[in-house]
C-alpha cells in the first residue's frame, strides 16, 4: 500500500473505525443469578461445594465468560487430547497440568469480587484462544459489587479500544512493525529468457506485531517470502540457498513441474543442506495459484515463515470485470509467526484500500494448521476459482472456508463506503481479552 493511499484513507473518518469496533465486538451476556441466589442459599452453597463446571479443550475454555459466587469455587475438566491447566491472571490461583480426561477443585475463596483473566499456561495455549473471563461476586454486593464491575467493564473496554487505535494509527503514520511481507519478487532475466528468483532461506528478526519480534525462518527476509509470477510457458529457474542451521527443500505446492523438481526429500532428492544450494529449473504450466514452502521438517519450519506465493498467469475473470489491485492474503496460525494473514498480527496487519466501483482480486492461501473461516463484513466475496482451478459457475458468499494447502480466487466489488471489517470468524482466532489480535485486518471504500 502506498502512502499517498494510506493518507487518502484518513478521509474515511474516525466514525468508520467506531463501527469497526463495534461490529467486531465479540461479547458474551453475563445472565444474572441474583435472584435465584436470594431464593435458594442452600443451592448456591451445595454449588459452591462442588463448584461451577468448567471444560478446556483445544484450544478453547468453556464458558468464556465464568460467573462464580464470592468464595466459590470451580470444577475444572479437561475433554481434550492435550494437557491443559486453568490459571487466574495477576494471582498464585491455579490447577495442576490436568491429563486429558481428568477434574480438578480451584478454590476461588481467596478473591475478591470482580472481573479476572483466566487462562492455560501451557505454552502457546492462551495465544490460540484458551482464554476466558472470570466474573466473581454476582451472586450478591449489592451497589459496591455493581461498582466494582462497572469499574472492571471500562477497563475492559479501555484494553478493547487499544489495539484498533493502534491499527487505525498506520493510516497515518505508516505501518507500526518493521517489515513487510508478500511482495512481487522481480526476476533476473538470464541471456535465453529464462526468469531466475534466488531465494535465500535464513533465520530473521520478524516483527509480528508492535513490540512482539520472533526469530522466523524466512525466505529473503521476510515472512511470507516474496511473491513469484511469472506467466505461462516461461523458463523458471528457483535458486535455493540455504543459510539455516537445518536441512531443507522447496515444495512447489499445486503448482506443475517435472518429478525431479518436486521438492520432497528423500522421494525426489536430497535435502539441502545447511550452507548449500539447490536450483528448480521447469517451464510454468498454467494459469495456477500455488505456494512455495519447505517439504523438510515441515511441521516447524512452514509455520515459523518458509512459505510464498506463486502465481502463474491470471485467473479467467468474469465478462466486464477489470481488477484494480491483486492481494495475496497467507493465513498462519502456527510456530512462532502464529495467527497471522501475511505474516503480521492485528494491529500489525495492512488495510486493502480500494476506490468506489473497484474490483479487488484475493488469493486466499492457507498454510497454517486449521481451517480458517475467512469473513468480510458488508461486501460479497466473489469465488471464481478453487487452487487455482476456474469454478464452473463463480459464486457469492460472506463467509469462506479455507482448509490448510487450499487457495482460493475470490473478487471483492467495492460497492459500500466505508471500513469493513475482515477476520478469520473462529472467534478466538480474532479476539482475546485484550481486544482483537491475530487474523483481523480491515478492507476500506472511499470516494
Amino acid at each position: 500500500m502506498s502512502n499517498p493511499k494510506r493518507d487518502e484513507a484518513l478521509g474515511v473518518g474516525a466514525w468508520t473505525f467506531a463501527l469497526l469496533a463495534m461490529l467486531l465486538a465479540f461479547g458474551a451476556v453475563i445472565v444474572s443469578g441474583q435472584a435465584f441466589v436470594r431464593s435458594n442459599d442452600a443451592k448456591r452453597a451445595a454449588a459452591n461445594a462442588t463448584g461451577t463446571p468448567v471444560t478446556l479443550s483445544e484450544f478453547t475454555i468453556q464458558p468464556s465468560l465464568i460467573a462464580v459466587d464470592t468464595g466459590g469455587s470451580l470444577t475444572v475438566k479437561n475433554a481434550g487430547s492435550a494437557t491443559h491447566n486453568f490459571a487466574v491472571k495477576g494471582t498464585d490461583l491455579k490447577t495442576p497440568d490436568i491429563a486429558p480426561g481428568g477434574t480438578q477443585r480451584l478454590d476461588l475463596s481467596a478473591l475478591k469480587p470482580g472481573m479476572y483473566t483466566a487462562y492455560c499456561q501451557i505454552s502457546g495455549h492462551a495465544a490460540l484462544g484458551m482464554t476466558a473471563m472470570l466474573h466473581v461476586g454476582i451472586g450478591g454486593g449489592g451497589a459496591a459489587a455493581a461498582r466494582t464491575s462497572a469499574k472492571a467493564n471500562d477497563r475492559l473496554d479501555a484494553a478493547q479500544k487499544k489495539p484498533v487505535d493502534a491499527y487505525v494509527a498506520q493510516l497515518k503514520n505508516g505501518p507500526n512493525t518493521r517489515g513487510v511481507g508478500a511482495q512481487l519478487l522481480a526476476p533476473k532475466v538470464l541471456a535465453d529468457g529464462t526468469k531466475e528468483f534466488d531465494l535465500t532461506a535464513k533465520i530473521t528478526d520478524w516483527e509480528v506485531s508492535p513490540g512482539n519480534t520472533v526469530q522466523a525462518w524466512t525466505y529473503n527476509g521476510t515472512v511470507p517470502g516474496p511473491t513469484i509470477k511469472v506467466q505461462p510457458g516461461d523458463h523458471v529457474r528457483v535458486v535455493l540457498d540455504n543459510q539455516l542451521p537445518q536441512s531443507t527443500a522447496i515444495h512447489f505446492h499445486g503448482i506443475q513441474v517435472p518429478n525431479a523438481m518436486d521438492g520432497v526429500p528423500f522421494v525426489t532428492q536430497e535435502p539441502v543442506k545447511p550452507g548449500a544450494q539447490f536450483v528448480y529449473e521447469f517451464v510454468a504450466k498454467g494459469p495456477a495459484v500455488g505456494m512455495y514452502h519447505s517439504h523438510h521438517h515441515a511441521e516447524h519450519q512452514i509455520p515459523d515463515g518458509l512459505m510464498g506465493a506463486f502465481i502463474i498467469g491470471d485467473e479467467p475473470l468474469p465478462r466486464g470485470v477489470t481488477v484494480s489491485q491483486e492481494v495475496p492474503m497467507v493465513l498462519n496460525d502456527a510456530g512462532v509467526i502464529g495467527l497471522t494473514l501475511n505474516g503480521k498480527s492485528f494491529p500489525a496487519t495492512a488495510p486493502v484500500i480500494a476506490r468506489l466501483g473497484d474490483w479487488v482480486e484475493v488469493q486466499y492461501m492457507n498454510e497454517g494448521m486449521q481451517i480458517h473461516p475467512m469473513h468480510l463484513h458488508g461486501l460479497a466475496q466473489l469465488v471464481i476459482a478453487k487452487d487455482g482451478y476456474p469454478v464452473p459457475a463463480p459464486y457469492q458468499v460472506d463467509t469462506l472456508n479455507v482448509a490448510p494447502g487450499e487457495r482460493y480466487t475470490v473478487l471483492v466489488h467495492a460497492t459500500d463506503l466505508g471500513v469493513w471489517a475482515w477476520h478469520c470468524h473462529i472467534l478466538s482466532h480474532a479476539e482475546s481479552e485484550n481486544g482483537m489480535f491475530g487474523m483481523v485486518t480491515t478492507f476500506i471504500v472511499q470516494e
